[in-house]
């Protein structure tokens, strides 16, 4: 595949051009809000049959409601294009919302189902003793989701309340938003099917145990996703969200200096001209928190499959995507979706499918929330 690892070796002006892309994109950035994803929101991806096998017992698939394409046809059938208004209008003002958001979507799903739980306001105290019970936005792995997000998804509820007051759901919302970011990075237009409720509790503790980290092993990755009904394909379809979006240095620096193993310092499997570029701008220790650098080096503001043609050139960001072309489980995937865009952007729409249909709360299990981040109770 052109991008191998050999023929940017050989071609110095692409070489050139890949070094300037690097340090043009690894940039001081405090307001920009780039969604970065060290986390489930970025490796939102599936297991696979035998993942587990050998490790204990495998937990049940979430139980999945049937969601339906015409859900809000009679009462809010204007919806898709109400949202699509506010997205649009945010793409055009702050490209690095859609990351965002889809991050968002995958760290609401991931953790008790797609209920929107995650849009619940912070503790006041983060949750500390005497602040009251702590949510999920508490949670250190879910501080670090962009405030544009949470706004964007707030600016779209407000904007279907004016049209339909007390009708469209926080969660169904957020699903439609995340398809519409796709979309507008230049990915794939799929369905929304709908019918969430939105959830009556988020707690905090519900969320380590799903979410993945960034020195999560591919084993991990299969056995965490394995119990949310995803497949093998979904973990590599679902990963190549990270076609787009930035990282934060301290989710990779661990790459970077004092690999185990390592003779040069630095992860091997990282390719040595991206190495130097990321070490010029995420020093061992001490270095600008707001630093952060493009998963797809390539093409980072393009939804496409150059993803996968960046892991098999060592050039994946996270050891967790890198790990995706290392694994043998998962490699064939990877080269498969990295050879054909049309069957990336068919996998990659079918496990946002499946992942939106994870334990959707349904009839009095949920509630219908005037404003994304508050209970109905709290009114």
């Amino acid at each position: 595949m052109e991008g191998s690892r050999g023929r940017l070796g050989r071609d110095g002006r692409r070489s050139h051009f890949y070094s300037f892309l690097v340090l043009s994109c690894l940039v001081a950035c405090s307001t920009c809000g780039f969604a970065e994803g060290s986390e489930a929101g970025s490796n939102v991806t599936g297991g696979v049959r035998n993942a587990a096998k050998g490790k204990g017992k495998r937990r049940a698939a979430p139980i999945r409601h049937q969601l339906s394409l015409d859900f809000y046809t009679h009462n809010c059938p204007q919806l898709d294009r109400i949202v699509a208004s506010v997205t649009a209008q945010r793409f055009r003002e702050r490209p690095a919302t859609g990351a965002a958001v889809i991050r968002l979507f995958f760290h609401d799903c991931f953790v008790e189902g797609c209920d929107a739980s995650v849009l619940i306001a912070p503790s006041a105290g983060g949750g500390r003793a005497m602040a009251g019970p702590a949510v999920e936005r508490d949670v250190e792995e879910n501080r670090s989701l962009p405030e544009e997000a949470f706004e964007t998804i707030e600016m779209a509820k407000a904007a279907v309340e004016r049209q339909c007051p007390g009708v469209v759901t926080c969660a169904d919302i957020l699903a439609v938003a995340a398809r519409d970011f796709v979309h507008l990075a230049g990915g794939p237009n799929y369905a929304v099917k709908k019918g969430r409720k939105d959830s009556r509790v988020s707690l905090a503790a519900k969320v380590s145990p799903n979410l993945s980290r960034a020195n999560s092993t591919v084993d991990d990755l299969l056995r965490l996703f394995a119990g949310k009904g995803l497949s093998a394909v979904d973990l590599v379809a679902l990963s190549g969200a990270h076609t787009i979006g930035f990282s934060h240095c301290d989710q990779f620096v661990g790459r970077l200096y004092d690999f185990r193993g390592s003779a040069t310092g630095g992860d091997p499997s990282l390719d040595p001209r991206l190495l130097k570029a990321l070490r010029m701008s995420c020093p061992r220790a001490g270095g600008n928190g707001d630093v952060v650098a493009p998963f797809d080096v390539r093409t980072p503001f393009d939804f496409d499959h150059m993803y996968y043609g960046n892991l098999e050139a060592g050039m994946g960001l996270l050891a967790t995507d890198q790990a995706l072309y290392s694994d043998s489980r998962t490699r064939p995937v990877v080269q498969e979706l990295g050879r054909d865009k049309a069957r990336f952007f068919e996998a990659f729409a079918g496990g946002m499918d499946k992942m939106g249909s994870i334990r959707v709360k349904k009839g009095k299990t949920g509630e219908i929330r005037k404003v994304c981040s508050k209970h109905l109770s709290s009114h």
